[in-house]
Parts: structure tokens; sequence; C-alpha cells
């Protein structure tokens, strides 16, 4: 994975976004600390994105996820603005978004920041060249440049030899792919995707959710992906942050989530994740005790618990969890059949 210049950070702090005619009022009074039901009876206002802070580190995936009407897709939309955000500081690369002129947000959404949607917005009339081309057209490069740089895109996408055909000719994954085609077209510094593969069929949602795999390894974009399923967001995500209510009520690795939930309501999003799908051994290994031997087998602390499984059925001796030479801990047969049970639902 490339991490250069074409990959830049975000930070975001204390972000608001209300909607409604009362909307600056409520942020200078004790309307905004009100459940989302009362601020709403009480002002006719909704706080879409309530007081959020995080930050993306240059090339990573990041991944908001949260139910519909949590916030996430309005957050993704205050990042550059098309939506215009209530309260908070916004940056991209170490640049203010929030105080850009109308021509630093053009420059922003034209040359560093590219967005792919649900909906794959392509032009019916245009050839896939030329919807890939788009962004470029818009910049003002040349034909012979831009067609040069979406063939060398479609490459990459795995569209080769459908540039000339047009977008009801490709399946839905094929034109999800010129989707995002167009958006690398531009070589962005930070790709946002909002729920772009939810109206795909689960076979070409798994085949999409690899390409971008594919694409970040190979390409090292700062990534902000925009789901609603968690098994989407644990496959792709580096980190994730769920949202409730327009709150971040956790944000961290996958293990993380799935090990240390915050709270019930992150405890029931991750209550069906296979835990040994995702915690490795480093979070289930312990100090040694007098009984244990340290003669049983070495694996580094990254083994996922279900890879471990056969080493761990074929002694009796505790496996050391190893981090290079160092000893971090042991597990034994118990330790992880206990790391495999399935979590008992969350009771009130």
């Amino acid at each position: 994975m490339r991490i250069g210049p074409e990959s830049a950070g975000i930070e975001v702090k204390g972000l608001w976004k209300i909607f409604g005619p009362k909307a600056e009022r409520v942020l200078t009074s004790d309307d905004r600390l009100l459940e989302p039901a009362a601020l709403r009876e009480r002002t006719g206002c909704t706080a879409a994105v309530r007081d959020v802070s995080f930050e993306v580190r240059p090339g990573e995936v990041f991944v908001v996820m949260g139910l519909s009407g949590s916030g996430k897709s309005t957050l993704v939309r205050c990042l550059t603005r098309l939506i215009e955000p209530t309260a908070g500081e916004i940056a991209i690369g170490g640049d203010d978004v929030l105080r850009a002129t109308p021509a630093g947000l053009r420059e922003l959404r034209r040359h560093r920041v590219s967005m792919v949607f649900q909906h794959f917005g392509l032009l019916p009339h245009r050839r896939v060249i030329d919807n890939v081309a788009y962004g470029l057209e818009v910049q003002g490069v040349a034909k012979a440049a831009r067609h040069a740089r979406a063939r060398e895109i479609l490459t990459l996408v795995g569209l080769d030899g459908h540039a000339g055909s047009y977008p009801d000719q490709l399946s839905g994954g094929m034109q999800q792919r010129v989707g995002l085609a167009r958006a690398l077209a531009v070589e962005p510094q930070v790709m946002l995707f909002d729920e772009p593969f939810s109206a795909l069929d689960p076979l070409i949602r798994r085949d999409m959710q690899a390409e971008i795999i594919r694409l970040h390894r190979e390409v090292g974009k700062t990534m902000v992906f925009i789901t609603h399923d968690l098994a989407e967001a644990l496959k792709l995500g580096e980190r994730i942050a769920i949202m409730r209510d327009g709150s971040i009520v956790q944000l961290g690795t996958p293990e993380e989530l799935v090990g240390a939930p915050a709270d019930d309501y992150v405890a029931d999003f991750v209550r069906d994740v296979p835990r040994s799908d995702v915690l490795s051994l480093r979070w289930i290994c312990r100090e040694p005790d007098e009984h244990d031997s340290m003669e049983g087998p070495p694996l580094p602390a990254s083994t996922l618990i279900k890879d471990a499984v056969q080493v761990a059925t074929a002694t009796a001796l505790p496996i050391r969890v190893t981090d290079g030479e160092r000893l971090v801990g042991v597990v034994d047969r118990v330790d992880i059949l206990a790391a495999m049970a399935p979590r008992q639902p969350v009771t009130a």
C-alpha cells in the first residue's frame, strides 16, 4: 500500500448538524442535551450529528456504521460541505474545510476528495470511458489525456474491454465499478463512500468489498466508508465508529468492538459475530502460572482464534503466544473454546 502525498488525513472536532429553524439557538442552550424525540417536540429541530469528533489517519480505511437515521450519511456529506455543518471543525490534509471559500471548495471536491454514492449516477448517454473521465473533463483536462487516464483506471478496476459500452449494457456490479473508476480517475487524496453497495445483491456486494480491499492495497488512498452492515464494516474497516442518534457511541478496531463493546447497544450489534473470526490470540491470552508448561508450540499474537484451533487441539500443552521473540502470554484449549462460545443476549 502506498501512503504519500496522494493520501491525506481528516480531523473532525465537535461537529454538529442541526436541521430546523432554531438550529443556532439549540446550540447555545441546554436544548442540545435533549434526547432526539424531546428535542423535536420542544424546538422542531433534529440533531442529525451531535458533537462528533474523530481522526482518520492518512491511508486508513475508516468505517462509520449505524442503523438508518443514525446520522452517518449526514456526517460524510458534512466533510466536504455538501451539507453545511451547524458548528464544529473539519480539516482535510490540514486545511480548514469550514473556512474554505467557494473556489476552495470547488478545488477540494474536484481534485482532492471523491465520493462514491449508493446510486451510481452514471450519465446514460455517455460511454463508460467518458463517464470515468467526466471529473477530468470538469477539471479541463484535454480529451486525449483524460481518455488515457480513464483506460488506465478501467484496467485497475477490472473493466478492460468495456470502455465503449454504455451504462445500461452493464450489470449493477459493473456499473458500480464504473462509479469507482470515475472517483479514482481524478487521483484524489480522500475517497468517501456512502453505502455504495447497498443496492447490490449479496454475491456482487461481496465481490465489490474484495475490490475495495484490493484497490486500497494498491493505491493506498484514505477512505471513509459508510455502511449499515456490520459484516461489511468488520471486513473493510481498520477502525470503526458506531453511531446512534447522531453521536459516536464507540470507536475502535474490529477486535475492540467485538471483544469489549462499550455499551448494550454495541453489544447487541456484535452479539452474532463469530468472535473467533475477529479476535486474535493477543485478546484472550493470559499470564502463565506455575502450572503452565513452557514447552508448548508458539503462535504469533496476531493469529486469529479460529486459526489456532487446530494447533490447540493437537497438543495438551498451552500455546505460547509471542510477539517476535517476546512472550505475550499463553492460551490453552479451554481458553479458546470459551472465546468461541456464543455471546449471551443483552437483557434489560
